[in-house]
């Protein structure tokens, strides 16, 4: 997955007039947008306007939605990750994903940070890919005496940070986020928007949030997306989340930053 292009050295990861369908029903409309590397960009909007659609279209999740189909191109390095010869779980290895709600395996907390670099054929040392990725995910401290328990042992918070510790030890280029921490209470929210910043220093993140002052918090540009007249989600703006925030373009933009709809 090469074929680099000039753009390479400012995106991560570029969608052209995307389309994506489920069955008949046009879900999102037209998206163009750019993602920087090594930025936080955050997708905020109403329910229901795509937002959690387009994050799993940048590494072919919807695929696994038998009714979803995408139109458009995704470019990731200049190549678009939707083309015939593209090997969707070769993207989904360059472009992490961490869930809504934590989902660790029903295995120890090692053997869920080195699952995917094993099955990756990692050579590695093991045990020091296990320890810097619980490290890079702020978790070593809380676990190292007890790698051999259950992840389920770990409270939620922990346990999305586990989720993290075992989405970069593949080493990811990209990491998408669907609400990381929606289901966490402040404290462990905190601590995941913490970590989202300094993870933001060795990859790029994509994150979806409802919450408009997380946004606020931890991302450098934000993408608004809302329904259109017919019901599909649409781009309808996007850029440094400071001016998103203090001086929108578009009125729908304010008035759902402001608490009018959403």
């Amino acid at each position: 997955m090469s074929n680099s292009t000039s753009n390479d050295n400012h995106y991560a990861i570029e969608a052209k007039n995307l389309n994506i369908y489920y069955g008949d029903f046009l879900a999102v409309k037209d998206v163009n947008f750019q993602v920087k590397k090594q930025k936080i960009t955050a997708m905020i909007g109403p329910s229901g306007c795509g937002k959690s659609t387009v994050l799993r279209s940048f590494n072919r999740m919807n695929d696994l939605v038998s009714t979803a189909r995408a139109e458009g191109s995704v470019l990731y390095h200049g190549k678009n990750i939707y083309d015939p010869d593209v090997d969707p779980v070769e993207v989904r290895r360059r472009i992490g994903m961490v869930f809504q709600k934590p989902n660790p395996f029903p295995k120890s907390i090692y053997d869920n940070v080195a699952w995917g670099a094993q099955i990756n054929g990692y050579q590695g040392n093991m045990d020091e890919l296990v320890e810097e990725s619980l490290r890079g995910a702020a978790l070593w401290d809380e676990v190292k005496d007890k790698l051999n328990k259950s992840g389920f042992s770990l409270s939620g918070g922990q346990q999305q940070r586990l989720c993290i510790a075992r989405t970069i030890a593949v080493k990811p280029d990209i990491i998408l986020m669907d609400e990381p921490a929606s289901a966490l209470d402040p404290i462990a929210t905190l601590k995941i928007e913490d970590l989202m910043q300094e993870l933001a220093k060795d990859f790029t993140i994509i994150v979806v949030t409802h919450n408009m002052q997380q946004a606020a918090r931890v991302s450098n540009f934000t993408a608004f997306f809302n329904l259109g007249e017919d019901r599909s989600g649409v781009l309808e703006e996007y850029g440094v989340t400071s001016e998103i925030f203090t001086n929108p373009k578009k009125k729908t933009t304010e008035d759902y930053i402001t608490g009018r709809f959403g």
